[in-house]
């Protein structure tokens, strides 16, 4: 009960009130200052007592209560274990369970931010068994009657009994052994995309075939993950983000196929019923022609559907009146080029009675009028517009957009969206003094974009400008050469969270962060001033960003943990893949560069680390300096070995720039912060990695041992 004063006061006889309220009450202001103390001493009670829970105690008290049970602080990387409080109250339940699959993959799960699968390899050991415990499941012989278990070979869901792997599974080398448990990790998360039409395929006469991707282009359709909160059961597949096979659709077609599910198809309005789907392999045949066409039946039409590709083919009798669109959810690594994830704090515009907003569809059905709208606009006074998509769209347009004096537009996706849009032109921008254009969240294809003259600052958030423009069902370019965008003006451009083509810019400044600038392959041009070979591209300040192409730059002020992997052809012009005019101002820090790279100072870069360490190291096992012939040895050997290794160098691909489990540790944990370079270096990719491995020192059996495996 709290003693306030006048409870307190109330206690008192009443003659003693009487003689106080005489006396203007002093007795009472006294007791008003010790109910103060009082109250400060009850709520300082009630507060320890609280600080004896977790869940309850102040910030101060956790890592006491903490070190009280042997807890081990994490790197903050995941939401999860940023602050320790949770981990701290869960250290307890987990220790009663210690040692448990189930519980093994919770742990997995809470602190990498992944999806996990545990698989406890001594159970799917070959071994002679004991008749009076028998184990049925576990069978040494291969049953070809039985489809499941010979879909799931090699993969996290192996029940096939398997001989025994000799070789440390701590390294992730062997796995099938009596004291061997493995953890699985998909890296790789599944984004949706709904309501995205479907694209026809190029040049068929009938309309009958489509794609998934709104860039024609074949895409493996993921499986949309079935999450639960508290991990009670191994994961199954419907658990992770995992690539749906032909035949998982066949069997498992009510599982995958719906409204909400992980992907569905709708026709004029109408939901594609799942009676009609068959799983079909629709592989091109080599002739222009796909591996299989539905045919028309009594019973019904079928539409065949390939989750492998992201195909479509429908029969004569469904061919589309006027739409047909797709829900599905595409893999990728993190949040970059646009999606639906959360961009909100990314936009630069906020609606006001100063700032209007034009929405598409709505207000304006075409980009090109939202333009022409925000002109109009600023003949009224607003300088600043927004112009905002609100849906999953392609828009095929020729666009030209001025830009007033001072006058400042955002051309943005709506927050959870992701539209296309099909240049059917290089879209030129003008822009007259002052202007700024702010591009958000948008998937842009088919031409150039480029700018005239006074354009002030262009911005680009969240955005794919497609690498070569334009793909061909395979995903590879068709054209390669070509830049996804030219600055022909003094401008300063700003690239945040983006993966984009060529880039061509001769004066002004350039920053760009976290992005990809793929030029298609290593051996084109990436950045420079012009696609002649001798211009220089603007002054470059970049980050965590993963350059694939040739670099030729007038000055570069600072490179953070970068990769530029870039290599010269038999004809090339160039004196180096990346080349800086500017040698004597400027920085380049943890990052990797090409042999021969012309830069300015470099700091903690590879292999010129490695190469230093090595040529000390053999200096010291040798007794004396080397000579220059051997130094030139050490040098091409290790860099013959040191370089960037990637899942795959193909937009489109669900591992498109992610650097693969054995790409050389040196780049995977060479950023300034033992992070990877590159692109996910704000994953921590790493530290994920060791946040595991010391959970595991402790929830560990004691004699087991764990191995770490990436699914994706």
């Amino acid at each position: 009960m709290t003693m306030t004063s006048q409870k307190i006061y109330d206690l008192l006889p009443a003659i003693y009130r009487l003689r106080d309220s005489e006396h203007g009450e002093p007795l009472k202001a006294l007791l008003s200052v010790i109910a103060g103390q009082v109250e400060l001493l009850e709520e300082n009670l009630d507060q320890l007592y609280d600080d004896q829970f977790i869940e309850t105690c102040a910030d101060w008290v956790v890592p006491y209560i903490g070190d009280l049970i042997g807890y081990r602080p994490l790197h903050g990387v995941v939401s999860s274990v940023s602050s320790p409080r949770a981990e701290v109250a869960n250290t307890i339940a987990f220790r009663r369970r210690k040692g448990t699959a189930s519980m093994l993959e919770q742990l997995a799960r809470d602190v990498t931010g992944w999806d996990a699968r545990v698989v406890e390899f001594f159970q799917l050991l070959a071994t002679t068994q004991f008749m009076n415990h028998v184990r049925r499941e576990n069978q040494a012989l291969v049953s070809l009657k039985q489809w499941e278990p010979l879909e799931n070979i090699q993969s996290p869901f192996d029940s096939l009994a398997h001989l025994a792997d000799v070789r440390r599974i701590g390294n992730s080398q062997g796995k099938y052994n009596i004291p061997n448990i493995g953890v699985f990790l998909w890296r790789i998360q599944a984004y949706p995309l709904t309501d995205s039409p479907a694209v026809k395929l190029n040049n068929d006469e009938h309309d009958l075939r489509y794609f998934f991707h709104p860039l024609a282009i074949d895409t493996p359709l993921i499986g949309k993950p079935e999450r639960e909160r508290d991990i009670s059961h191994i994961a199954e597949r419907i658990n992770v983000p995992m690539q749906i096979s032909r035949r998982m659709l066949r069997e498992y077609l009510n599982v995958y196929y719906g409204n909400g599910k992980s992907f569905s198809i709708t026709c004029d309005g109408k939901l594609i019923d799942d009676s009609q789907i068959v799983a079909c392999n629709l592989a091109d045949t080599g002739t222009g022609a796909w591996a299989h066409q539905p045919p028309e039946v009594d019973d019904g039409a079928k539409v065949f559907v390939d989750p492998v590709l992201g195909r479509i083919a429908l029969p004569q009798s469904l061919k589309p009146g006027n739409s047909m669109t797709v829900s599905f959810h595409y893999g990728f690594s993190t949040d970059l080029g646009g999606g639906a994830y959360e961009r909100a704090d990314t936009f630069n515009l906020t609606p006001t009675p100063e700032t209007p907003v034009i929405h598409i569809p709505g207000e304006q059905a075409t980009i090109l009028e939202a333009f022409q709208e925000a002109s109009n606009r600023y003949a009224n006074g607003h300088k600043s517009v927004v112009i905002e998509i609100r849906d999953n769209g392609r828009y095929a347009e020729a666009i030209n957009c001025l830009l007033r004096e001072n006058q400042r537009i955002e051309l943005r996706a709506a927050n959870g969206f992701r539209p296309t849009l099909v240049l059917q032109q290089d879209w030129a921008i003008t822009g007259n003094k002052g202007a700024e254009l702010i591009l958000n969240g948008l998937l842009v294809c088919g031409e150039t974009i480029y700018t005239k003259e006074t354009l002030l600052n262009l911005s680009l958030f969240h955005c794919t400008l497609v690498p070569g423009l334009q793909l061909e069902p395979n995903g590879k370019p068709l054209t390669p050469a070509r830049a996804s965008m030219v600055i022909e003006t003094s401008t300063t451009v700003v690239i945040e969270h983006c993966i984009i083509g060529t880039f061509l810019i001769k004066s002004g400044s350039v920053r760009i962060e976290n992005s990809i600038v793929h030029a298609t392959d290593p051996t084109r041009i990436a950045y420079a001033g012009s696609m002649d070979e001798t211009d220089a591209g603007a002054v470059l300040q970049t980050s965590n960003t993963t350059f694939i192409g040739k670099v030729h730059s007038t000055q570069i002020m600072s490179a953070n943990n970068c990769i530029f992997w870039a290599r010269l052809n038999s004809t090339d012009t160039w004196p180096a893949p990346v080349w800086c005019d500017r040698q004597q101002s400027g920085c380049i820090r943890f990052s990797y560069l090409p042999p021969n790279a012309i830069t300015p100072p470099r700091y903690q870069c590879q292999p010129d680390i490695q190469i230093a360490n090595e040529i000390e190291r053999t200096e010291q096992s040798l007794g004396r300096n080397l000579s220059d012939i051997e130094m030139n040895s050490i040098s091409e050997q290790i860099q013959n070995w040191l370089t960037p290794k990637f899942t795959s160098l193909q937009y489109g691909n669900p591992g498109f720039a992610q650097l693969n489990s054995n790409c050389p540790e040196q780049i995977r944990i060479g950023a300034e912060d033992e992070s990877e370079m590159g692109v996910f270096h704000d994953l921590y990719q790493p530290q994920r990695e060791s946040n595991l491995r010391t959970r595991f020192e402790e929830y560990l059996k004691v004699g087991m041992e764990a191995g770490i495996f990436y699914a994706s």
